[in-house]
């Protein structure tokens, strides 16, 4: 089966008065359908500037994104995106929040509405349909988000570090929430983040991020069962693997660049 997104040699440079930026320098990586692929990297080496690149929000320099053969020229339709903050409208409740991606692409609400109802039990915020962002807490906001991106049902799903600001457990309760639908609908994700565990954790393939200009050091198959527990995190196997993308980061520039992240 052909790979669902194709990246050749993708280069971003930032131009700006006298200062000239080079943000990702030679990216090259295939991912295919239905793959958990996490990519992490130092702060400014380019993570979430690629994922915008792969959702045609921004440009690349150099170099191309295809996603399904073709080459990515604007703006993507059937991709759904949750970022670090949920970014709710505070005026609109859950289910209003949920539905704003169907209200823009035109799309028929009424059948949506059903389906919006059903990523709401799916991920535990039934009973809160009616309510707004600020009677929410920070994970039960994302879990919104992530419904939201979810509703028109795309077909590849870009997250950068949307649980990043989280609590310790609450983060942890999320990523299983994450595998849970991800294992159900098998979406292709792409997720962004500091932490070498949750990238571990969730993953079938770990991109390894350069420190600026963000190169790809290497592709690293995370070979572990599935479904994943969170015992897992205490297995050999998976220290392992932890240690290699602290050591590839570490000889990169990247732990000292990233002072105080959870890698």
């Amino acid at each position: 089966m052909p790979p669902l997104i194709v990246a050749d040699q993708v280069a971003k440079v930032f131009s700006g008065g006298a200062r000239t930026v080079t943000a990702l320098e030679g990216v090259s990586f295939e991912i295919q359908t239905a793959n958990f692929v996490s990519i992490v990297g130092p702060s400014g080496c380019g993570k979430s500037t690629l994922l915008k690149i792969i959702s045609g929000l921004l440009p690349a320099s150099f170099g191309k994104i295809s996603v399904n053969g073709k080459p990515v020229t604007g703006p993507l339709e059937n991709v759904g995106m949750v970022f670090q903050a949920p970014v709710l409208l505070k005026w609109r409740s859950v289910l209003g929040n949920i539905l704003l991606p169907v209200e823009f692409a035109k799309l028929d609400l009424s059948h949506h509405v059903d389906i919006a109802r059903a990523l709401i039990k799916l991920v535990g915020l039934e009973g809160f349909e009616e309510m707004y962002p600020h009677e929410l807490s920070g994970g039960m906001q994302q879990r919104a988000s992530l419904c939201r991106a979810l509703v028109t049902d795309p077909q590849l799903l870009l997250m950068d570090e949307p649980f990043g600001a989280l609590d310790a457990m609450t983060r942890d309760e999320l990523d299983m929430e994450l595998l849970r639908i991800w294992e159900e609908r098998k979406k292709t994700v792409l997720f962004v983040t500091h932490s070498i565990q949750e990238a571990v954790f969730l993953s079938d393939h770990v991109l390894v991020m350069s420190a600026r200009p963000g190169r790809l050091l290497e592709k690293i198959a995370i070979d572990l069962p599935r479904p994943r527990t969170l015992e897992m995190m205490s297995a050999a196997r998976f220290g392992e693997y932890t240690l290699r993308i602290r050591a590839l980061l570490s000889g990169a520039g990247g732990l000292a660049a990233s002072a105080g992240s959870t890698m």
